[in-house]
């Protein structure tokens, strides 16, 4: 797991409890699939290892070239991050991947009632 929520350093906003705040995106292929935005949209992009890479784009996120899922990942931010998922466990999720750390924060996956997988972390 290279780069899960790596935020690039392209300037700081306010962040908000709860809110999404970062996209992951499948990435496959990482070559192929940054010369795509690349060359589409003008993405610029920062490498996290080979696997990984970062976007700003309005909203931060990244390609995993290792993402298990096909679909995109919200991650939401979150001021404490136990209040949140005890918050998320409370209102009915599923926590589908307990706390980790990565290089700038923690985070974890869980499910809402609907079965969509979302993310939420902290820089504590």
């Amino acid at each position: 797991l290279y780069g899960f929520g790596v935020r690039a350093n392209w300037g700081s906003r306010m962040r908000q409890d709860g809110k999404i705040d970062y996209l992951e995106l499948p990435g496959g292929d990482l070559d192929r699939v940054k010369a795509f935005y690349g060359t589409a949209f003008g993405w610029r992009f920062v490498d996290y290892g080979p696997r990984y890479a970062a976007f700003e784009q309005g909203l931060d996120g990244g390609f995993d070239a290792d993402a298990p899922r096909a679909m995109p990942l919200p991650v939401l931010y979150a001021e404490d991050l136990e209040a949140m998922q005890a918050r998320i466990e409370a209102a009915g999720g599923t926590i589908v991947a307990p706390i980790f750390t990565f290089p700038g924060g923690r985070r974890f996956h869980f499910t809402d009632p609907a079965g969509t997988e979302l993310a939420a972390w902290s820089e504590r």
